[in-house]
């Protein structure tokens, strides 16, 4: 599984005109599923989210982590994330897992997420939408948790 973190002060997600989640204070996390992944990796993936410390402590240092900040996540799945450009103008997405297998192990990690007591906010899987960030920081880290082949 591979995710694009984004520390915020708020966000949203748009589905058709609507707001389908929105959070304050937290992550947006952009959420890209692989042929390999499995519930391992939603739950690794939960754990390195959770236990990041990205936010400010009370010295202004980045030593403080969702809990600590009260902060929530907005996950978005998005299937991009293992696009292809190197080769030609379009990208591939043959890395990127089917919906069948992506859904639930974006599903595992919202649950995972929310078993830690984290508030979560999601996107609406497989809608076009359109994602509003006030960005904080900016910080904004890629994780990756490649499955051994």
């Amino acid at each position: 599984m591979r995710a694009l973190l984004q520390r915020v002060s708020l966000a949203t997600v748009t589905v058709d005109g609507r707001i389908v989640g929105e959070i304050g204070r937290g992550f947006v996390v952009l959420v890209g599923v692989t042929h390999a992944d499995g519930q391992a990796e939603a739950v690794w993936l939960a754990n390195k989210v959770a236990e990041l410390r990205v936010f400010d402590d009370v010295d202004g240092k980045m030593n403080a982590s969702l809990a600590d900040v009260d902060g929530a996540v907005l996950v978005v799945s998005q299937f991009t994330l293992y696009g292809d450009a190197r080769k030609g103008r379009r990208p591939s997405f043959t890395n990127a897992a089917h919906p069948e297998q992506a859904k639930p192990l974006v599903e595992a990690f919202v649950r995972q997420l929310r078993l830690r007591g984290i508030a979560v906010a999601t996107g609406e899987f497989g809608a076009h939408m359109s994602v509003g960030i006030e960005n904080d920081g900016p910080v904004t880290l890629m994780l990756e948790r490649e499955v051994p082949q």
